[in-house]
């Protein structure tokens, strides 16, 4: 959870803080206990010491969310709101009464006089309730339900706004998720979501080595683990790595082939994973793209009350909360 007020110097970071969730509490991005999760939202926002109420919430997964760019023809905002339900039809393969649909005109096709392109997002209504649901039972005001893509291009925008001319891929790899972002002279051009995470090292690192969960976790941050040689360990979390590369290749191929030839000239990474050892420069080699770690506090100053060696150290793993907390300073 971060939290982001504007100053007259610009953004700053007045809260962060985060807690782990035991795994079977969501599960594929579906919540699965809600009484836990009120519970560790609540323990979260104790640990933070937070006094606002109002609260931007994202959500992601390939079964229930879907975002698309389409060209369409010229119309105004407001014709394509009374339309929008007839243009998502089309591309979205869930029933068009059970999701909550929006919108985004990203403005004219400048190859194609009368066109213009758009960007669709379709939500299961039942997935965003759980939601909300949850976030109310914590006595909280959920305000928006953004896409967690949306908000890593968001985070990227503030923090590398000289890289607009790049054609960069936004890779955020967390524990059981993978969220891919490709922007294109700045502008969303792609986004994916596949489910797959970190979670492969640490089960491979259980099966292959006969570890607890707990050890696993340590020897994928480069602690030692007892009777455990560094060099088995490696060869596994290697092994596990190169799936995660794999489907991240799969969705660049996917976007190559469905969507633009253009090459993607960076990646740049995010999440748990980035702050694994070794696994940012095994992607560069795998991918041969230049893979650079999320840093979403480059452009936003730390509060003086805020460890800044502890948000430096998980900086990676912030970038969809503070990607969040930009979308409703930006709203205001």
């Amino acid at each position: 959870m971060a939290q982001i007020d504007v100053t007259r110097s610009g953004y700053e970071l007045v809260t962060f803080n985060m807690v782990p969730l035991l795994p079977d509490i969501i599960v594929d991005g579906l919540i699965a206990d809600k009484d836990r999760l009120v519970t560790s939202i609540k323990e979260l926002l104790s640990m933070a010491d937070v006094k606002a109420e109002n609260m931007v919430i994202g959500v992601s997964g390939h079964s229930f969310v879907i975002v698309k760019r389409i060209t369409i023809p010229l119309m105004t905002e407001d014709d394509l709101a009374l339309s929008i339900r007839y243009e998502a039809e089309q591309y979205i393969p869930f029933d068009i009464n059970e999701v909550n649909i929006d919108f985004q005109i990203l403005g004219p096709k400048q190859d194609q006089s009368g066109q213009m392109d758009v960007i669709i997002v379709a939500a299961k209504k039942k997935v965003i309730e759980d939601y909300v649901d949850v976030i109310v039972r914590a006595a909280l005001n959920p305000v928006i339900v953004d896409v967690e893509s949306f908000a890593l291009s968001n985070v990227y925008e503030l923090n590398y706004p000289s890289n607009e001319k790049k054609n960069v891929a936004l890779v955020n790899i967390g524990a059981n998720s993978t969220n891919i972002v490709i922007l294109q002279d700045g502008s969303l051009i792609f986004t994916r979501d596949s489910p797959i995470g970190s979670t492969n090292h640490t089960v491979a690192l259980e099966k292959a080595l006969n570890i607890s969960r707990e050890d696993a976790e340590r020897l994928k941050k480069g602690f030692a683990v007892e009777r455990v040689s560094p060099e088995d360990a490696q060869a596994v979390i290697n092994g596990a790595s190169d799936e995660i590369i794999v489907e991240v290749y799969k969705s660049f191929e996917y976007f190559r082939n469905s969507v633009s030839d253009v090459e993607i000239q960076e990646i740049v990474l995010s999440g748990g994973v980035a702050l694994m050892p070794g696994f940012h420069e095994l992607m560069n080699e795998r991918l041969r793209i230049p893979v650079t770690v999320a840093d979403p506090f480059r452009n936003v100053r730390i509060h003086s009350k805020l460890d800044p060696y502890f948000i430096k150290d998980i900086a990676p793993i912030a970038s969809v909360a503070v990607g969040l907390a930009l979308r409703r300073e930006r709203e205001g």
